[in-house]
């Protein structure tokens, strides 16, 4: 019970990001911590071998390293970077490829949706709406890209060396 506790703190804690982000358009850094110190408890009861907390820190390394790219150049915010990194911590090398590939399919329909919210069409029928959804639908403002990284990260866990710590969830 308390291991498939430790092991749900990656998508408790992407689900918290997403719902941070999509509401204040920021990712708080308690996220990525806790997410970083998470780590180690669960590649204790995931049984994964020194190699495999290596590569998986190598990979967290590697996905920081673009995240700061994509923040020098503005394509995301430095929560988005540090959480993206702390979540491919957890999900490791074999998973980092699907991880990507759905985050950034997932981003591209993110843009998508947020410029159909702000078009001078949509845009006035949400005047009632919550005061975040106002901020989504403002032109020419920030998109929430923890909400794709979050996507990104449950698609992906299911194929982590982590997940394989929880045979009932996704088995074999």
């Amino acid at each position: 019970m308390l291991a498939t506790l430790i092991l749900l703190v990656l998508p408790a804690l992407a689900i918290v990001a997403a719902l941070k982000d999509a509401t204040s358009y920021t990712i708080p850094n308690w996220i990525s911590v806790a997410l970083i110190a998470g780590f180690i408890p669960a590649a204790l009861v995931s049984h994964l071998s020194l190699g495999e907390v290596g590569a998986s820190v190598l990979t967290g390394f590697i996905f920081l390293l673009a995240g700061m790219g994509m923040f020098a150049l503005g394509w995301i915010g430095g929560g988005d970077a540090k959480f993206m990194a702390a979540a491919a911590l957890w999900l490791g090398w074999p998973a980092s490829g699907p991880f990507i590939l759905v985050t950034a399919v997932c981003g591209g329909a993110l843009s998508v949706g947020l410029l159909t919210l702000r078009s001078n069409g949509v845009r006035p029928l949400i005047l009632q709406a919550p005061s975040w959804v106002g901020r989504l639908a403002t032109p020419k403002a920030d998109a929430p890209y923890g909400v794709a990284i979050c996507i990104g990260a449950l698609y992906a866990f299911p194929l982590s060396g982590l997940a394989a710590g929880l045979p009932l969830m996704f088995p074999g």
